[in-house]
């Protein structure tokens, strides 16, 4: 599982990449139709779209003589479970913090005696 995070981690951490992957979030595509915003090449285009099938976050088919793209959601879905792990864990850690600080602000009376005169 982790060679696969970490190629679904490395496919995003391009910006056009996760362009891309919102654009198809939205439907289907074909290769020119994602390449219409960017200013690149459809070869740079083509090159972003293997590493992310590769990475197995979209799959293409032939529909006569273009190629249709599509989300693959699978991967994500991978990664936001891994990500989940650690956002629990430092939920945690933060709500012990809120604690602590919680104690540190309220008074304590405790150890203190009060002389009457």
């Amino acid at each position: 599982m982790a060679d696969e995070l970490s190629t679904t981690f490395a496919a995003l951490a391009d910006p056009t990449r996760r362009a891309i992957l919102t654009r198809l979030g939205d439907g289907e595509a074909t290769v020119s139709e994602l390449a219409q915003p960017f200013a690149m090449s459809l070869p740079a285009i083509s090159k972003h779209l293997s590493v992310l099938e590769r990475a197995g976050l979209i799959s293409k088919t032939p529909d006569r003589q273009r190629r249709r793209c599509r989300l693959e959601a699978t991967p994500l879905q991978d990664a936001t479970a891994w990500l989940e792990l650690y956002r629990e864990h430092w939920e945690r850690r933060l709500d012990d913090l809120g604690d602590y600080l919680a104690t540190m602000s309220t008074p304590s009376t405790q150890g203190t005696t009060q002389e009457k005169p």
